[in-house]
């Protein structure tokens, strides 16, 4: 660690320094986090993107006092290891260690939590119009935020109440053309107009909502910031600054490839260069046996249309953007835009595949009530990052859908066990539905080799037996089946454990739950979401409703938010690990 870098333990000891020292530690604070994240991973190319921005605004802004709220949390590296946590960087998204995003209980800097996008604007607005309330008309409020993240809806809205108030609120657009993948939508042509010169003048979006627009701005020249700044400062109401950034600034690969090293894994620090790993014969990942048979099917049926709210890459609907432009569609940080999009294209007689992580679909819930299944629209739902996904936390983890789903009428509801049964239940899906169905499988990559296998149909709500047995009845859904199938061989039980992969959670496959009870003296259910209203609260409202008197057992995520950590440390934690299944399956043939 260089010199300046080193004495900064607070925003305090930052503006200690001159203005004429800053661009050095500007270059300091960059290799520090390029240093650190190419042997412990994590995001990169936007925290290095607003280095310049995130020193000009601990240095002219009165923070903690002043409160300062970031976007998503992608962008916040810089600010963390200026705000006292620099010596613990290097645990940062590791289990025990700090976040990757803001959170409120790691430090009073850390004004909101924010892993999901576009919720900055409504929080500082929130936070100004409190200081008003208590009197407090110096405090500033400032909200920096992503040009991917202010097209959503949520910002707009902040932005509309905004604009009718005299709320002291700054709203700093962190604009480099890019949130993972790339920007899209009539507002990024806007924005691009006036990066590249056009002076927005009558028709200004912005100064139309009530802001004072200022910009753009270079976000690289930390002079000029610091101007602007103390500048806005002294201005009351609204202010809305366009500052112009380069996402991955800095090193040079991750500028030439921005969707890469939005996350790049390891890398070497110095060239950019990422290490190497040989995936030769590995499984793929869900996501892309997701993409891939889309693609094959798509060229069968001309009707399939996919869409996604801004992870084209991360879902792997890329490959259908990119063999059928016409019928596949990114429609950016938009959640509930995306879902009845696809129910109204789902109207005219179009299969709709809609793309989202578990996590975001949580931001359109409305919309899959009143809009989707009210209505009983036969749209697909593709889940990717269903249950415990890691390092990126609570804020990612998608441990809620079964239980949020579950509750919706017309609603159906799969988890394959594998990339087969992924494969086969979207092929079933093309076929013809009548009503809206949800397939939930996880991040990473699966068990099988060989997926691609000839097309089936998959009969809805029917589970299969995957190891007979005769006293303990183990049911999975989902990848669970891999856990399960791993502690029952760890046991040697000499057939008294089966196990059923039950594969819907909805409908449920009532004819085999029936010879379940009837058969077996205790059943043991196992899922990667909560338990409160999940899986096992299926099965164990179907033996209440039928009379059946058996021991139930059931494991899955417990009651609590789960933070970061490796998937095997995590699912420890919830004792869905395979040594806790063995213990469980143990302790009941001791029973018997």
């Amino acid at each position: 660690m260089s010199g300046l870098l080193k004495k900064i333990n607070s925003p305090l000891d930052l503006r200690k320094l001159s203005p004429e020292d800053l661009p050095g530690l500007a270059s300091e604070l960059r290799k520090f986090i390029i240093d650190i994240v190419a042997s412990k991973e994590g995001h990169l190319g936007a925290s290095l993107g607003v280095v310049e921005l995130t020193i000009a605004l601990h240095y002219v802004f009165n923070t903690p006092k002043d409160l300062l709220v970031w976007d998503v949390g992608h962008q916040a590296y810089g600010h963390k290891i200026l705000t006292g946590r620099r010596d613990v960087f290097d645990t940062n998204r590791r289990f025990g260690g700090i976040s990757g995003f803001p959170k409120r209980t790691e430090s009073e800097y850390d004004t909101f939590g924010t892993g999901h996008s576009s919720t900055s604007v409504s929080a500082a607005l929130g936070m100004a119009i409190a200081s008003a309330l208590k009197g407090d008309f110096a405090k500033q409020h400032i909200a920096v935020i992503g040009d991917a993240s202010i097209a959503s809806g949520m910002a707009f809205e902040g932005l509309n109440h905004a604009g009718v108030t005299d709320a002291n609120l700054l709203v700093v657009l962190n604009d480099n053309a890019i949130g993972i993948d790339p920007s899209v939508g009539a507002l990024k042509q806007y924005l691009t107009k006036a990066r590249v010169g056009h002076k927005p003048a009558q028709d200004n979006i912005i100064e139309a909502l009530n802001f004072r627009y200022f910009g753009p701005v270079d976000g690289h020249d930390i002079d000029g910031l610091l101007k602007m700044f103390r500048k806005l400062k002294k201005i009351k109401g609204p202010k809305f600054l366009h500052v112009i950034t380069t996402k991955g600034k800095g090193l040079k690969k991750a500028e030439e490839d921005q969707v890469k090293y939005h996350a790049p894994g390891k890398f070497e620090p110095d060239t950019g260069e990422l290490l190497s790993y040989d995936t030769e014969g590995l499984p793929l990942k869900y996501q892309d046996v997701f993409g891939l048979t889309l693609v094959e099917l798509a060229e069968m049926n001309e009707k399939i249309i996919g869409i996604t709210p801004a992870m084209p890459t991360g879902s792997s609907l890329k490959y259908m953007m990119q063999a059928f432009p016409e019928r596949a569609f990114d429609v950016g940080i938009a959640e509930q835009h995306a879902v009845t999009l696809s129910a109204g294209m789902a109207t005219q007689g179009f299969t709709v595949f809609c793309a989202i992580y578990s996590t975001f679909l949580q931001r359109a819930y409305d919309q899959l009530i009143h809009d989707v299944a009210l209505q009983k629209l036969p749209v697909i739902f593709c889940l990717d990052r269903a249950g415990l996904v890691g390092e990126d936390g609570a804020t990612h983890h998608g441990v809620f859908d079964i239980a949020y789903l579950r509750c919706i009428p017309n609603m159906m509801i799969a988890a394959p066990a594998n990339e087969v049964e992924l494969r086969q239940l979207l092929y079933t899906a093309q076929k013809g539905l009548e009503s809206p169905l949800a397939i939930r499988y996880p991040r990473g990559r699966g068990e099988l080799a060989d997926w691609k296998v000839p097309f089936e149909e998959t009969e809805i709500g029917k589970g299969k037996c995957i190891r007979e047995g005769r006293e303990i009845a183990v049911l999975s859904i989902g990848n669970m089946a891999q856990n399960v199938s791993a502690a029952i061989t760890g046991i040697g039980d000499q057939g008294k454990i089966a196990h059923f992969d039950m594969r819907f959670v909805k409908p449920l496959d009532e004819k085999l739950l029936h010879e379940i009870f009837q058969k077996f003296k205790i059943i043991l259910t196992v899922e990667d979401g909560v338990l409160k209203g999940g899986f096992g609260s299926a099965v164990t409202e179907f033996a209440s409703e039928h009379h059946y008197f058996k021991e139930i057992a059931r494991l899955g995520i417990p009651d609590s938010f789960i933070e970061q950590g490796n998937i095997d440390q995590l699912q420890e934690i919830a004792g869905i690990n395979v040594e806790n299944i063995e213990t469980v399956l143990k302790s009941m043939l001791k029973k018997l």
